[in-house]
């Protein structure tokens, strides 16, 4: 009788992978979220001469390993054990107006929850890594689902004159909100080198794409953009590592600020303070972090010890809040930061998502995530 219980649950679970497999295959345009081919014509001679493309991929300066040999087992039962409080009791508390734009010359930065957040420098008007969709997955039915809705729509931005992006993973690269933005022919996309062939497939015209090596830089509206190195791997399928991934170093005349992108701690963030430092403002990865995979995301301490390798003023944190992408409680990113952050003498501030953050004049930590556990 037990081994007869057994296998029924083990069926059970069979059937149920292969309806969850069904579904993303079940999509309709499932092709399109797959992205393009980034190896053919000018764009792949350009990636094969790239030198962090080595042996048929990129790669990291400081070698990585997404999850370690024989992690997988421990992950799923990790995630079928559960433990954590993983999503909030309450709803998440969201700012839902449009702040009037900022006047030139300041430093202004509104997080709408995970890595999406308008920063307007002086007199441009950035938008990075926008995800407006309700799910980070090719499919519409199964994958991880928002914790709360954009704090706005979309459409009540208003215009954008840069959208960064720092790889092609769906968290941080959406094909409606990319479609929804290519609607404003004033737009210019700035992406790693590779990336381009996703948004060329999704109908964003060629001479409104510029893709960047590492420490190459672009200037749109008077501000300088440059892709520094980070830590991390990308693809949306099976295919990895044939698109780079990269932090952002974006620099107006007197203002400037560094966004981390998805990484993992490596000593290349003293070299970017150096180079490219000091910043007023850092947006920094603090979530989605696990011991099976150290090396791709940070924990919040490793945030603020890169906060202050890059020669940070104000933290701002990025990458929680919006999607259950690891096993760790909800809050436990913002608490932890929080501590660490005081114990380092760090200035940072927590907006809620759809709050606007004056890097000047900076709100005081209301510690609001405390009432949604």
């Amino acid at each position: 009788m037990a081994k007869s219980s057994r296998g029924k649950r083990l069926i059970g679970l069979a059937l149920g992978a292969a309806a969850a497999g069904a579904a993303v295959w079940a999509v309709k345009d499932l092709p399109a979220q797959l992205g393009g081919e980034p190896r053919s014509g000018a764009r792949g001679e350009r990636v094969r001469r790239s030198p962090q493309f080595r042996d048929g991929k990129f790669r990291n300066t400081t070698p990585s390993t997404v999850s370690p040999p024989g992690s997988a087992p421990k992950l799923l039962a990790e995630f079928i054990r559960g433990g954590e409080t993983r999503k909030p009791s309450q709803p998440i508390p969201l700012v839902t107006t449009v702040a009037e734009r900022a006047e030139p010359g300041g430093l202004q930065i509104t997080w709408y929850g995970h890595a999406s957040a308008l920063v307007e420098i002086e007199n441009c008007r950035v938008l990075i890594d926008p995800v407006w969709s309700d799910r980070v997955s090719p499919s519409h039915l199964v994958g991880p689902t928002r914790l709360h809705p954009p704090p706005v729509p979309l459409d009540d931005l208003g215009p954008i004159d840069a959208v960064v992006i720092s790889h092609d993973h769906y968290d941080h690269l959406d094909l409606a909100t990319i479609k929804a933005l290519a609607a404003d022919e004033v737009t210019t996309f700035l992406v790693p080198l590779g990336v381009g062939a996703h948004l060329d497939r999704w109908g964003v015209a060629p001479d409104r794409i510029v893709e960047l090596d590492w420490d190459e830089s672009t200037t749109v509206a008077g501000v300088r953009f440059t892709v520094t190195p980070a830590r991390h791997f990308s693809g949306r399928f099976l295919t990895r590592d044939n698109t780079l991934w990269g932090s952002w170093v974006i620099a107006g005349e007197n203002r400037r600020l560094f966004y981390s992108g998805d990484t993992g701690y490596f000593e290349g963030f003293a070299r970017i303070g150096a180079e490219y430092g000091p910043f007023d403002a850092t947006l920094i990865q603090v979530g989605a972090y696990g011991e099976y995979w150290p090396d791709i995301h940070m924990t919040p301490e490793d945030g603020v010890t890169t906060h202050l390798d890059v020669r940070g003023g104000l933290m701002i944190p990025v990458h929680w809040c919006t999607f259950v992408l690891a096993f760790h409680s909800w809050s436990e990113p913002i608490e932890r930061l929080w501590r660490d952050a005081k114990e380092r003498d760090v200035t940072i501030a927590v907006p809620r998502p759809g709050e606007r953050v004056d890097v000047d004049n900076p709100p005081e930590i209301t510690r609001w995530w405390q009432t949604t556990a």
